[in-house]
């Protein structure tokens, strides 16, 4: 599996490598697959400005090989964002979040010019719903929220001893219908207390490389 996702790392890189410029940030997302893309990475470090993050452990390992980290803030353009996904289905609609990191991914997603998602083959499905979807809810909300879930019929699990990096929890749904990704992406956000959830359908990548 490590040779899987460090093939499609390079894929990443060779995308990408060209295109770099002094004054240009990166977007780069979370997860085992992004570890070895930061790995890659660091050889091409002083070929661009530095990164935005969207966790706590991305920022420490591209702190660790000198890239330097900004807060999405204080930037005004993000070029690329390099993530990978839990699901990614034929028209490149994604699962994400089983690492709790989908609300921050999906905010630098959607501020990139284009996002590059990086997965091994098994994470291609037909259709989006076996693995379960995260939902990251506010922790005052979490009863309420895990009923509205109920009442559209999935199966909400309290991920137990999980904090996301934002301070809240995250319910894992399984057995909802994802076969309207955008509509039920829309749906579970407007749950009140519901920060967001793990669809990426009005954010999905414009790229999916996959590994050899």
């Amino acid at each position: 599996m490590s040779d899987a996702k460090i093939s499609v790392s390079k894929k990443a890189i060779g995308h990408i490598e060209k295109k770099l410029t002094k004054d240009m940030v990166l977007g780069i997302g979370t997860g085992s697959t992004v570890n070895f893309f930061i790995s890659e990475l660091a050889k091409y470090k002083g070929h661009f400005y530095g990164a935005v993050s969207s966790s706590e452990a991305s920022t420490k390992l591209l702190e660790e090989i000198g890239i330097d980290v900004f807060s999405l803030n204080d930037i005004n353009e993000v070029a690329y964002y390099i993530d990978g996904a839990d699901e990614v289905s034929p028209e490149n609609y994604l699962i994400k979040g089983g690492g709790g990191a989908h609300t921050r991914e999906k905010i630098i997603a959607s501020a990139s010019n284009k996002f590059i998602c990086i997965v091994d083959k098994s994470k291609l499905v037909k259709k989006l719903g076996e693995f379960p979807l995260p939902v990251e809810v506010i922790p005052e909300s979490r009863s309420l929220v895990a009923r509205k879930i109920t009442s559209l019929g999935g199966t909400p699990i309290y991920r137990k001893g999980f904090t996301t990096d934002q301070g809240n929890q995250i319910l894992d749904v399984k057995d909802i219908d994802i076969s309207q990704p955008e509509s039920l992406e829309a749906l579970i956000n407007n749950i009140p207390g519901v920060v967001d959830n793990g669809i990426f359908a009005f954010n999905k990548p414009e790229l999916v490389l996959v590994s050899d």
